[in-house]
């Protein structure tokens, strides 16, 4: 008997110790840090961001009706109030092309406007929509795509006074969706556990199997129209081709980790970046077959939730409680 209590005695702090190892990050830290913190004067979580065709006039909106303006390409933001029924609306997403823009939110919330932001009209959607906007993407004059929380996926060409349906069925409800600039689309199931992919032409969604058994996070397209794939337990996995039927081996950029990734946006066709949990944010220079990761931004108090690159020199990323990062490129050597 005494033995054996020995043997636990022993045994519990090396299992401690290797826990501990597991635990500990090994990735390699990025050399510098390109990122600036910005911290807007909100409590309130940002959702989405939109520029001009000029990328200094922009927008950043989130939940309470959070409106911010920039028009220093994102160096300085100012508050925005705008007169609607309630401050109760989330506002999920803003998109504009040449002076014409759109937001869309929740309750039912579609804004428009013609003059650069100057004004703003609610345009009434149907009570028969289904699920509640939460992308919307602006073509052209008087041209947008609308999407839903269900997949449903629609179309104007009259500035929102009438909408066509590009598909006849929604998904149903989903936890994220993806637009490729040719109009494909990808979305994962709310408790991902399937992903389904749609393209012009076809009448509905095609759905298909995750192939793994973990829970799929976020999905995506990437620089040469591949898939790209964030799955729980910090696992990535690209496609080995636009078809997305065969998959590449997964990939663990930090081992055993206990945040998850949120998002992975490219700024390059070799440079990605892969936001998460906690404040972390990994970058990988070879088209994600190895990875650093950026500690300077550790402690910034936020998930880091969206990651958006309007050109390889211009680039944000969401975050929680009013914080922005602001991409500034990599420092000039001395």
């Amino acid at each position: 008997m005494d033995s054996i209590v020995k043997f636990w005695k022993r045994l519990v702090p090396l299992l401690a110790l290797v826990l501990l190892c597991v635990g500990c990050s090994k990735v390699p830290s990025l050399s510098y840090n390109p990122w600036e913190t910005i911290e807007l004067p909100t409590e309130a979580n940002l959702i989405g961001i939109g520029f001009g065709d000029d990328l200094e006039h922009g927008w950043v909106v989130g939940a309470n009706a959070t409106l911010f303006e920039t028009t220093d390409g994102g160096e300085t933001w100012e508050p925005k109030t705008l007169k609607l029924d309630s401050d109760n609306y989330r506002f999920n997403s803003v998109s504009f092309k040449g002076r014409e823009g759109w937001i869309v939110g929740e309750p039912a919330l579609l804004l428009h406007t013609e003059d650069d932001g100057q004004t703003w009209e609610q345009i009434k959607l149907s009570e028969k929509l289904p699920g509640q906007p939460n992308k919307i993407l602006a073509l052209g004059p008087q041209t947008a795509e609308m999407t839903t929380d269900v997949g449903a996926i629609y179309r104007t060409e009259d500035a929102g006074k009438h909408w066509s349906a590009l598909v006849e069925q929604s998904v149903g409800v989903i936890r994220n969706l993806e637009r490729a600039p040719d109009g494909k689309y990808i979305a994962v199931s709310a408790k991902g556990n399937f992903y389904s992919t749609w393209e012009p032409g076809q009448k509905s969604w095609v759905g298909h199997n995750r192939n793994s058994s973990r829970r799929i996070q976020n999905m995506g397209f990437t620089e040469d129209g591949r898939l790209w794939m964030l799955a729980r337990g910090g696992q990535i996995q690209f496609s080995e081709s636009a078809t997305g039927e065969e998959w590449q081996e997964p990939i663990y950029p930090e081992f055993s980790t206990s945040w998850g990734l949120l998002d992975l946006a490219y700024r390059t066709p070799d440079e990605v970046w892969v936001s998460g949990g906690s404040g972390n944010l990994l970058c990988s220079l070879d088209g994600g077959q190895t990875w650093k990761k950026d500690r300077e931004v550790e402690q910034v108090p936020s998930n880091f939730y969206k990651i958006v690159f309007l050109d390889r020199d211009r680039g944000f990323i969401i975050g929680q409680r009013g914080i922005l990062l602001k991409y500034r490129g990599q420092p000039e050597a001395a």
